[in-house]
């Protein structure tokens, strides 16, 4: 959409799994830029849907092959360099990695709520409890679904991603809704400075929209966003000839912490990339937020 002489963009949605939706576009000018979106595989309207078939959704769904995904889309179109990749939470590690994968296809980036898919990241937010300070109930909740349907809590809780990919993947359709009603639950409550229930109601009561946030977040967090560990800093040398980079990150994001921004940030400096990072004031990790999305 948008403007088919106009600077092309593409957008990336989070997730992994949470697919696009008609606001998607309104992040960009639509008289300045030729927009593009699309939901991820095993997500929204790509077929097939984890909600629909979770086995066929999970096959080959993995970073390489969306960033693959992302380069037949650029070849289809005729797209000969990405004026703009913006990407936010999964959405900005997968910008990052296809970024280093074909760096001469894009200009500049422009990520919100960075994720660098570190073992720490993932530990924090959904093994070692470290929203628990801020978001005590919502840790809680997350914890309890896992021990109200165990035999063995003591065991499952020692590796909980592991306890939601067996519900997650269970035979029984009940059994596989409700554990990702408690995940992506889990995530919502956590991700506005002001939780809004309507919205966090809305996406529950979706199970085109639920099951494969939930059942791709999982798989991917299993397996470490099926990348190297410490690949996309290890590998950021190869950004060096970006135009801009721009960060728009919540000081109060508890989903991916702002030290992750900063990180990057440096990363990037160190290469003399220009760099706009924006910590934003009361702000979480939504793009929904107010200030990140002037931010952004």
């Amino acid at each position: 959409s948008g403007n088919p002489d106009g600077v092309p963009c593409i957008f990336l949605h989070g997730g992994p799994g949470g697919g696009i939706s008609p606001r998607s576009r309104r992040f960009f000018d639509p008289a300045f830029f030729r927009i593009v979106i699309f939901d991820q595989r095993g997500s929204g309207k790509s077929q097939p849907n984890a909600a629909e078939d979770l086995q066929g959704s999970l096959i080959e769904n993995n970073t390489p092959k969306l960033v693959e995904d992302i380069e037949k889309l650029r070849e289809h179109l005729k797209v000969d360099k990405w004026g703009m990749v913006l990407g936010g939470s999964w959405g900005s590690t997968l910008a990052l990695a296809y970024a280093e994968a074909h760096p001469a296809k894009v200009r500049t980036l422009l990520l919100r709520g960075v994720f660098l898919f570190e073992p720490e990241e993932v530990d924090y937010l959904f093994a070692k409890g470290g929203t628990q300070g801020q978001h005590p109930a919502a840790w809680a909740a997350y914890c309890n679904y896992i021990r109200d349907t165990s035999d063995d809590f003591e065991s499952e809780r020692q590796n909980l991603l592991g306890a939601y990919w067996k519900r997650l993947t269970s035979d029984d359709a009940a059994t596989r809704l409700a554990a990702a009603s408690a995940f992506v639950g889990y995530e919502l409550s956590i991700s506005k400075t002001f939780v809004e229930d309507k919205i966090i109601r809305e996406c529950l009561e979706t199970p085109s929209q639920l099951v494969p946030f939930a059942v791709m977040e999982v798989s991917y967090m299993l397996n470490a966003g099926f990348m190297s560990r410490g690949q996309l800093i290890a590998e950021v040398g190869k950004l060096s000839s970006l135009e801009r980079v721009c960060i728009s990150h919540g000081r109060s994001d508890f989903v991916c912490q702002p030290v992750s921004a900063y990180r990057l940030s440096e990363a990037l400096g160190k290469l003399k990339v220009p760099v706009d990072l924006d910590f934003v004031a009361a702000a979480g990790h939504s793009d929904t937020e107010p200030g990140l999305v002037s931010s952004m």
